[in-house]
């Protein structure tokens, strides 16, 4: 079966699903694709190798009068791929264009954070009401399959907590700063540098990011209500050199860890000091997340947690599985 997806966003996810697409049979027909300033439509499919093209040339993907809302509304597809920037506080404009999509009878993929963690439980109830799919894998921990592992794959088990690194860029100024001696300016420099810090950093190393995992984690697997507030948070920005140090001292590192008790109402995310043999003390912009759970015991994920790939890669399957469900007639 076919499924025509139409993409939000042309960013670093964005193109690599469309690399994929190009390098891989997976049965998919791109019909539209905006950006932030434009966008293109084709009911038979866009010539991807063009639209690559025309995005590296001139910033946009196509017609200046053709918007994202004109993609949702208009546009024909089975899928709407949602992308665009997250806003913690408002979770607009993607609220919005996911709602309209679900209104319109079209499942929905998302990366987007905001919408996940402000309204996720208006848009799965929209969902189930009208027989379609939301799905958000790449919302937490990049490329590791969180998400589907606890909400679908451990059934029959009481999962009592979840802790973890769950911030690649938080992840890899530690490192640094441990490993090398850096200072945190220093660190964060390079982490710009590389790609794995925006410009402005501050939902990175103040804990925002990581946070809103954290919600996103406790209203879909816990089916809790909280909110950002909720979260007790304290970020890496003020961490200093000496604490590394003093951490060395004691055979022990800093790693930046989130922790959900749902039994205890316990969120929070904080530096700790952990043994350097511990296994949440991953290296570079690796994630590692540790369930416990009362029949499976203690799991432990690893993997990359960010990237235009592995991100890629968690949109992809999302989107494959609304394709097998298609497939099998449910």
């Amino acid at each position: 079966m076919v499924l025509r997806l139409a993409l939000l966003g042309m960013g670093a996810v964005g193109r690599g699903i469309i690399q994929a697409a190009l390098e891989k049979d997976l049965g998919l027909i791109i019909t539209a694709v905006a950006d932030s300033r434009s966008g293109c439509i084709d009911p038979n499919g866009l010539n991807l190798p063009e639209l690559l093209d025309r995005k590296d040339k001139t910033g946009m993907c196509g017609d200046t009068g053709i918007s994202a809302e004109t993609i949702v509304k208009t546009a024909p597809y089975d899928i709407l791929v949602e992308m665009t920037p997250t806003d913690a506080r408002s979770g607009e404009p993607a609220t919005s264009y996911i709602r309209d999509a679900l209104q319109r009878g079209s499942h929905v993929v998302t990366s987007n954070k905001g919408p996940v963690a402000l309204h996720y439980h208006e848009l799965a109830s929209l969902a189930k009401k009208n027989h379609l799919q939301f799905r958000f894998e790449a919302t937490v921990a990049g490329a590791i399959p969180i998400l589907q592992t606890l909400i679908h794959n451990l059934g029959g088990n009481e999962i009592l907590s979840l802790y973890g690194v769950l911030n690649g860029t938080c992840n890899y100024i530690l490192t640094r700063m441990a490993e090398e001696g850096l200072t945190y300016k220093q660190a964060l420099d390079e982490a710009r540098t590389l790609g794995y810090a925006e410009a402005d950093p501050t939902y990175d190393v103040k804990g925002i990011d990581a946070a809103i995992k954290l919600v996103i984690l406790a209203n879909t697997v816990w089916k809790k209500n909280i909110c950002l507030d909720d979260v007790d948070v304290t970020g890496i920005d003020l961490l200093t050199e000496e604490a590394l140090r003093l951490a060395e001292q004691q055979d022990a590192t800093i790693r930046l860890i989130g922790e959900i008790i749902p039994g205890d109402n316990i969120y929070r995310l904080c530096p700790r000091i952990i043994p350097k043999d511990h296994p949440l003390v991953v290296q570079g912009s690796l994630n590692a997340i540790i369930v416990r759970t009362d029949l499976a015991g203690d799991l432990l994920f690893v993997g990359k947690g960010a990237g235009s790939r592995e991100t890629a890669s968690a949109v992809i399957g999302d989107i494959l599985s609304i394709r097998d469900i298609h497939a099998g007639g449910n």
